[in-house]
């Protein structure tokens, strides 16, 4: 009776083992955007999330903040990478595709990469977030107010 007993929590043992590795795997495989979102808050408490667009392959997002700076995060397997990006901070091209960015972070080599994004849309909003000039216009705004708006900047 007692050696049933020793097989039956072997098999059970054996089981939960296979379906925790499975899970770590899907996990690795396929990062999830709401839990890097919970992350990045838990790093950085005090930054409001008002955008954020992820690359094709899931493994990298790019936030944009409230007062005009940037995030990043960085999936590996299930622990992320998160970093707020000063305007400025970093040097962005656009890859060949016409769907990525090549982005250079001076103060953190080891996030250097190319990232490809769904659309050329996406990749553009991206850099201007990244090099601070990302400023857009209110869909609220009438024509005569956008006209003071612009008098007033001249």
């Amino acid at each position: 009776m007692l050696w049933l007993l020793f097989i039956a929590v072997v098999v059970c043992a054996g089981a939960f083992y296979m379906r925790m590795n499975a899970r770590a795997e899907r996990d690795v495989a396929n990062p999830d955007a709401g839990l890097a979102m919970v992350e990045f808050g838990r790093a950085f408490p005090e930054e409001a999330i008002r955008a954020l667009h992820s690359t094709v392959d899931n493994r990298a997002i790019f936030l944009r903040l409230h007062d005009g700076k940037a995030g990043f995060i960085q999936s590996h397997g299930s622990h992320y990478v998160c970093h707020v990006i000063q305007p400025g901070k970093v040097r962005v091209n656009g890859s060949e595709s016409g769907r990525g960015l090549i982005v250079h972070f001076p103060d953190f080599a080891y996030l250097d990469n190319s990232f490809e994004f769904r659309t050329a849309a996406e990749a553009a909003e991206v850099s201007l977030w990244l090099l601070g000039s990302f400023s857009p216009q209110s869909d609220f705004d009438s024509p005569a107010e956008a006209g003071q708006t612009a008098q007033a900047r001249e």
